[in-house]
């Protein structure tokens, strides 16, 4: 006899596009949605199918945004301990309406769905697009989106009260154009390993805030770092083992932090430490069009400071050096690339060290 899961995996309160569900009747509509669905809508089927599955465990695809995309596997256990720590974290009940906007390949879009299954919410789905929220026409009460998706939603939040946004830092620019925005918005921490976020910070708070703001861990995460300041995520309800990662923050207390970047993307300048999201942070009401800073070789700084910027026709540079010759000289970029389009993951983030290997033609540990 197969072994059973111990938590149900569908709850009684659980609708999907409108409609109530037994794991018989959603079990139909995954294969209509496989069979005759448009392409997301037979991911979300696949995903429904080996989520009511008798296997133990979910495989799962890594977005490649910090290395070569990979397939890892997931115990259902933990997605449901994540779906109800979110549930708590957030005050999302029952019969809460959610919006999924997210693909279903990746654990963002997995998770939405796990969580409407297990929370018992009404779920709708929309099409994920850089502007989700355009053909819909009523107000939720929880959705999840990547930052792009925030940036190119901004006239029609009224329909969201509350917000998760991953995937991405929301830049400085950003933050600032959401201040007045009744919807609540989060930006959350977290990665495919530890079954999406398992911490967040609002970022359009009301209340005058400690500049930067930390983030705070969800229920059952608490935090340490290693030697080299990288943050390790002890997180029992959803992963077995600690989770050591290559995000270097300062940690404030055992259940807050302050993300500061990622080692492999740190550059060693003459013998300083410069930190590219930080000083990406800086830029951003500066330049308009897609950009990051990393580090090139340099026979005499051993990496120089650079900032690579997607545009097509290049006419935009002459403007930006000038700008950003008002930065702090150890912050501000030696020499601009030019690039007319990056390389970026399938959902849309930006790969760096691939971008600047193939602007440079060099090869980089």
């Amino acid at each position: 006899m197969k072994q059973q899961h111990h938590f149900v995996r569908v709850h009684p309160k659980f609708k999907l596009n409108g409609s109530s569900h037994t794991i018989e009747t959603l079990t139909q509509q995954a294969h209509v949605f496989i069979n005759q669905g448009e392409p997301y809508e037979e991911e979300v089927g696949k995903f429904i199918l080996e989520w009511l599955n008798h296997k133990q465990k979910v495989r799962v695809r890594t977005s490649g945004s910090t290395g070569d995309p990979k397939v890892i596997k997931i115990k259902k256990i933990h997605m449901a301990n994540s779906a109800k720590a979110t549930g708590l974290h957030f005050k999302l009940p029952a019969k809460t309406t959610a919006l999924l906007c997210l693909p279903a390949k990746y654990i963002a879009g997995k998770m939405m769905l796990v969580r409407a299954m297990i929370l018992g919410w009404n779920l709708d789905l929309a099409r994920p697009k850089s502007n989700p929220l355009d053909s819909v026409y009523r107000r939720y009460d929880f959705c999840a989106m990547t930052p792009f998706q925030l940036d190119n939603s901004l006239n029609r939040l009224h329909l969201l009260k509350k917000l998760i946004v991953g995937g991405g830092t929301i830049s400085a620019s950003l933050q600032a154009r959401v201040q007045d925005v009744d919807t609540k918005i989060y930006e959350t921490y977290g990665m495919t390993e530890t079954v999406t976020h398992i911490a967040a910070k609002r970022v359009n708070s009301k209340k005058k805030k400690e500049l930067p703001i930390p983030f705070k861990t969800m229920n059952k995460v608490t935090i340490a770092i290693d030697e080299r300041n990288c943050l390790i995520i002890k997180a029992p309800h959803v992963s077995s083992d600690p989770v050591v990662t290559n995000d270097i923050v300062d940690v404030l207390t055992y259940k807050k932090f302050i993300w500061l970047g990622r080692i492999d993307n740190v550059i060693n300048s003459g013998g300083v430490k410069l930190y590219p999201e930080q000083i990406e942070q800086k830029l951003n009401s500066i330049i308009e069009n897609p950009f990051f800073v990393a580090g090139v070789p340099d026979d005499v700084l051993g990496q120089k400071l650079t900032l690579f910027v997607e545009d097509e026709n290049q006419c935009k540079l002459t403007s930006i050096d000038y700008k950003i010759a008002k930065i702090s000289s150890l912050e501000r970029p030696k020499q601009i690339c030019s690039i007319a389009q990056f390389e970026r993951t399938p959902n849309g983030k930006i790969q760096r060290h691939q971008t600047v290997r193939k602007a440079f033609a060099v090869a980089f540990s």
